[in-house]
């Protein structure tokens, strides 16, 4: 249920250098520290967004990035499709709007960087999740085999499986 309290104290913004750590949650992703540092990477080439949830006095409660160009066209072009992920709420900052909210927010800024399309992979098991991007308007468009990896904080070579739904939405010019 939104609350519109807290949806008009939040505010979305991109983000900076020092925001990095703070994307670990307290160590909960420390495991991403190099991943997230790559993505900034990314952003400061022009090739990514990286959009921060911030709630005065509480910090970061949320993330997502945005891939606008990849080596996977089906995913993000550079021209016509972008591509959503790592997008995720506190928990304790869940079902109260924000991250229909913010997904909107995402969705008119790249309608107005001239995208398309928006992409996303969903795990097949976040049903939450699935629901939340069906009532903005994405729908399923394929199957996702989820096999991805990256190195962690301490240097490992980690592999990930997560069988995902591949979810799209055409976005409205604005």
């Amino acid at each position: 249920m939104d609350d519109p309290v807290l949806l008009s104290r939040i505010f979305v913004r991109l983000a900076r250098g020092s925001d990095l750590p703070a994307l670990e949650w307290g160590g909960e992703f420390v495991h991403f520290r190099r991943l997230y540092a790559d993505i900034f990477q990314n952003y400061v080439a022009g090739k990514a967004l990286m959009w921060i949830v911030d709630l005065p006095g509480d910090g970061i409660i949320g993330q997502a990035f945005v891939s606008m160009e990849s080596g996977r066209p089906e995913l993000s072009d550079g021209v016509d499709r972008a591509y959503i992920y790592g997008f995720r709420v506190k928990p304790e900052y869940r079902n109260h709007g924000i991250g229909a909210s913010v997904m909107r927010f995402i969705e008119d800024d790249l309608a107005n960087r001239g995208f398309k399309l928006a992409t996303l992979n969903v795990a097949r098991d976040n049903l939450l999740a699935q629901r939340l991007y069906q009532r903005l308007g994405y729908r399923v468009v394929g199957e996702e085999a989820g096999r991805w990896s990256y190195f962690d904080h301490l240097g490992r070579f980690q592999e990930v499986n997560e069988p995902a739904w591949r979810m799209e939405k055409v976005l409205k010019k604005i």
